[in-house]
């Protein structure tokens, strides 16, 4: 798995969330709330990156509530290292339903408001999703990336 290259210039517009549910730029209160949510569906190295876009003004995550304000979904980008993508995820009972795509293209498009021409989606594991969706390409010679010498608990 290495990295994929984003031109922010070029990026497709978002489908239309399905009825009932919304995507937000969560506030700082929000903030135990949704880096809990994180560690217990995707672990403790998700949940530290969320926890770091909260520190960013404005956050650096969006995340996606269905009709009663119930967390599904997050986004980050801007946590690990500048111009990246990720760490995203959906609730395995609201996959498919193109929520992930609104989460992936509106924090491409709030990368692209920086000012950034061109994203990173960092150790994707979803090239083909990835390129089809957004159009990203990968980057040679990227394995292991950025993401190498990992601090390890026994």
């Amino acid at each position: 798995m290495g990295d994929l290259l984003v031109k922010l210039y070029d990026l497709p517009k978002a489908e239309p969330l399905p009825s009932g549910f919304r995507i937000k730029r969560p506030l700082a209160p929000e903030k135990r709330t949704v880096v809990s949510w994180v560690e217990e569906r995707f672990g403790d190295r998700w949940a530290s990156e969320t926890e770091l876009a909260f520190s960013r003004h404005p956050l650096t995550c969006f995340v996606a509530l269905d009709d009663s304000s119930n967390l599904i979904g997050f986004a980050c980008y801007d946590t690990s290292f500048k111009g990246f993508f990720g760490p995203t995820g959906v609730d395995e009972s609201f996959r498919g339903k193109g929520i992930g795509t609104v989460l992936l293209i509106r924090s491409l498009e709030a990368l692209r408001e920086s000012g950034y021409a061109y994203a990173i989606i960092g150790y994707s594991g979803a090239d083909d999703y990835y390129g089809k969706t957004v159009g990203a390409i990968p980057i040679e010679g990227s394995e292991p990336g950025p993401y190498r010498d990992w601090i390890r608990r026994e």
